[in-house]
């Protein structure tokens, strides 16, 4: 009896690896991917002066967030889950229409492959308007431009995308009327689009528009082609009109960048941003006014290890700015070495 038991065991448990084998083949791990980032930064005013997303500690060795994002993808469906924890994630919690909340959501959602060319996602996902992202290992330079900080961060929605060749794809969708919000202020009433076009290898092309009522309309820009092994070039233009004629902004960027060697790379943001006459309020210059903002960045790459130092000069039309004196000023600087660590 005893030996009958223990061959019962022994086959019940070489079924029970065979089917955990066959488990492993059909349904993939979870992947989990992340950073963390950490910067000091010196303005020559001797304050805080630049109006644009993150990093705004002067003369501090200061921390941004660690970021993490949970993925996986079985048969046809998936999900993605990404939440940060500290000052980087925690700004956008403070955003209108934001939850205030110490960490922040940036990704929440879940993918159905309708067929091998059309997806449907639905739920909290980071916008597909401009050039630069949230996540400091998705940029090159640490600080941000104009244009993103005054464009969405994230949109709630669902969408659908359709691959029609290689060379050419488009998404479009319905989002809540709130930006950087999962939580819509009345209505779902956005509408939103993207073409991909791809003419040559190397090179990408991305049409972006998202308006509604409560929340304007902004049509992007956004370009990349590696025209050599060693160089890249970045292009980001974007025009955004407030509801009811109430102002906006127009602005356009140029992203150069150098290969020198496998682990160093140089390059330059070249920004112009003007704001539209009217009364609302963007991040940055007042209505009608413009500025020009010019960033020299390194990366100095060590394994996951990413040095960043970086320039920043902005120069304004108007005296936008403060000196140390705490007179207005045209123009403001900052240096910046930031370290990103990505997982």
């Amino acid at each position: 009896m005893k030996k009958k038991l223990l061959l019962l065991s022994l086959l019940s448990a070489a079924a029970f690896a065979v089917k955990a084998q066959d488990t492993t083949k059909t349904d993939p791990p979870l992947t989990i991917t992340g950073s963390v980032d950490t910067y000091y930064k010196y303005d020559f005013s001797d304050h805080s002066n630049l109006p644009t997303s993150f990093a705004s500690d002067h003369n501090s060795i200061s921390i941004g967030m660690i970021d993490i994002a949970l993925k996986k993808k079985v048969n046809k469906a998936a999900f993605v889950g990404e939440i940060s924890f500290g000052p980087r994630g925690q700004e956008q919690s403070i955003l209108p229409g934001a939850s205030g909340d110490s960490y922040h959501i940036q990704n929440l959602y879940v993918s159905y492959d309708i067929t091998d060319k059309f997806v449907v996602t639905g739920g909290f996902m980071g916008t597909f308007i401009g050039y630069e992202v949230i996540s400091p290992v998705g940029n090159f330079n640490y600080s941000t431009s104009y244009m993103f900080t005054n464009g969405p961060f994230q949109n709630a929605g669902v969408k659908f995308a359709y691959t029609f060749t290689d060379k050419v794809s488009l998404m479009a969708g319905v989002f809540n009327d709130a930006w950087n919000s999962y939580n819509s202020i009345s209505k779902v009433n956005n509408f939103g689009a993207q073409l991909t076009v791809s003419p040559v290898t190397g090179w990408t092309a991305y049409l972006n528009v998202i308006t509604g009522k409560t929340s304007g309309t902004e049509f992007d820009l956004t370009t990349a082609y590696q025209v050599t092994d060693a160089f890249k070039l970045g292009l980001n233009s974007a025009t955004y009109s407030a509801p009811d004629k109430a102002g906006g902004f127009t602005g356009v960027a140029l992203y150069p960048q150098y290969a020198v060697s496998s682990g160093v790379t140089l390059g330059l943001r070249g920004e112009y941003f003007k704001t539209k006459s009217g009364v609302y309020e963007t991040f940055g210059p007042a209505p009608g006014e413009s500025v020009t903002a010019i960033t020299a960045t390194a990366n100095i790459k060590a394994g996951p290890l990413t040095l960043i130092p970086e320039f920043r000069l902005d120069n304004g039309s108007a005296e936008a700015f403060t000196k140390k004196s705490g007179a207005p000023s045209k123009n403001a600087s900052q240096v910046l070495l930031a370290a990103v660590y990505a997982f």
